[in-house]
């Protein structure tokens, strides 16, 4: 978890994107796979969430579009905020077996980010499709990156709600 804040603050202090980070490891030996970092005002696209350029790089990686295909270790993906709405629809059809969290939702909405509509119960909605979710790890240090965005000014994209 603390990489993936690394590379939030990293994708921060140079100006690069906002304050998420992700990557995926595979789950037993801890080997890293792909990260990703927001790069949805650097490239103009709003589907450069930092989950979903994680996700992408990792399908890349392995040469497979389903991560959790058959003979693939199992896979996981560690992100600084819990996924928003286009992210958490992501997450079943990735095949990641495990999503670990840092921030919560509302700590990012919390400084006007728009997390979108997602339901109460996701958590349960992905344990009850095979996905392990844990949040809360390093959750103070992953706020602390969305605190530093917003005091030097980041933009704050898509704060329609």
């Amino acid at each position: 978890m603390r990489f993936v804040i690394q590379l939030a603050l990293t994708n921060v202090a140079q100006e690069t994107g906002g304050p998420f980070g992700a990557a995926v490891f595979e789950t037993t030996t801890g080997r890293l796979v792909s990260i990703g970092v927001n790069l949805v005002v650097s490239t103009n696209c709003s589907l450069a969430h930092a989950e979903m350029v994680a996700l992408a790089n990792a399908q890349q990686a392995v040469g497979h579009f389903d991560l959790g295909a058959v003979g693939m270790p199992k896979l996981e993906l560690v992100t600084s905020s819990e996924p928003c709405a286009m992210c958490y629809g992501a997450i079943p059809w990735s095949g990641v077996r495990k999503v670990l969290c840092g921030a919560r939702a509302h700590d990012a909405s919390a400084i006007g980010f728009d997390e979108g509509p997602k339901p109460k119960n996701w958590v349960t909605a992905l344990k009850k499709r095979g996905i392990v979710v844990s949040r809360d790890l390093c959750r103070d240090e992953a706020v602390a990156v969305f605190q530093r965005y917003k005091k030097a000014g980041g933009d704050i994209y898509n704060a329609r709600k």
